[in-house]
């Protein structure tokens, strides 16, 4: 059971919109909840034990967990068994293999983004030689996903906490273009189904130039945007994926 909450703070007690509603929340609740600089956890200045919940950037995060001895989660953007509602072809590889593809005269634009939970650099579109630029100090063994261009013209964020939906929030593009919730829901049960679901994530679809509602990627639950999510629904959901990480004792983790 989580007994004390530790928030990360920016410096002089200044909070991300997501912390500072964490904070809110939790201290309404009667959580004792303290604040510290990424300073403090780089350097295990924290006094973390199972009972305390940590909540910030995922840097922080996963220092928390590292300190705590917990395994840190690998990455699962396209899970296997949702492949079928993603509506374009994606595939891993590591950067310096992306870079003999933009090599070749033949390649398609294509989009690619860090695999790894620290993320490397910005997901971008590969277009020509000249999109390599801002990659060159990032190390060719980097795993990365790429995937097809498609055109969104709508996206959301869906919250899910123990298979259920709590909340959706738009987050780019048009506002008036609504994701076919028969399609989220089948996408969820099917998660759920697999195995592969955590006790609470954040899950985005959005719509295609084409119409459909197409999947664009799975996210853990922790150090996750709300793009204004009900406080209470995201204390929810980062108090129950923290409560999972910290009963997990034999997951497959990243080093």
């Amino acid at each position: 059971m989580i007994e004390t909450i530790y928030i990360q703070e920016r410096g002089n007690g200044k909070l991300v919109p997501e912390n500072q509603d964490l904070f809110d929340e939790f201290t309404a609740r009667g959580y004792p909840v303290h604040l510290f600089t990424e300073k403090l956890i780089t350097r295990r200045r924290l006094p973390l034990d199972k009972t305390c919940l940590v909540a910030g950037d995922v840097p922080v995060v996963i220092a928390a967990l590292k300190q705590l001895e917990v395994p840190v989660p690998i990455p699962n953007d396209y899970p296997e068994c949702l492949r079928p509602f993603l509506q374009r072809t994606v595939w891993e590889t590591t950067l310096g293999a992306m870079r003999d593809r933009v090599y070749r005269d033949d390649f398609k634009p294509f989009f690619i983004k860090p695999k790894e939970q620290l993320k490397r650099f910005t997901g971008k579109v590969i277009e020509s030689l000249y999109d390599l630029g801002s990659l060159t100090n990032v190390s060719k063994q980097t795993p990365v996903f790429c995937s097809e261009v498609v055109k969104w013209l709508s996206e959301y964020r869906v919250f899910v906490i123990g298979a259920e939906v709590k909340g959706a929030r738009h987050y780019l593009g048009d506002l008036h273009l609504k994701v076919d919730e028969v399609i989220v829901k089948s996408a969820i049960d099917t998660l759920e189904a697999s195995g592969e679901a955590n006790a609470a994530y954040g899950i985005d679809f959005g719509v295609l130039d084409n119409g459909s509602t197409a999947l664009i990627e799975l996210n853990d639950g922790f150090s996750l945007g709300t793009y204004g999510l009900d406080r209470g629904v995201y204390a929810d959901l980062t108090l129950a994926r923290w409560e999972e990480l910290m009963a997990v004792t034999n997951q497959h983790s990243t080093e």
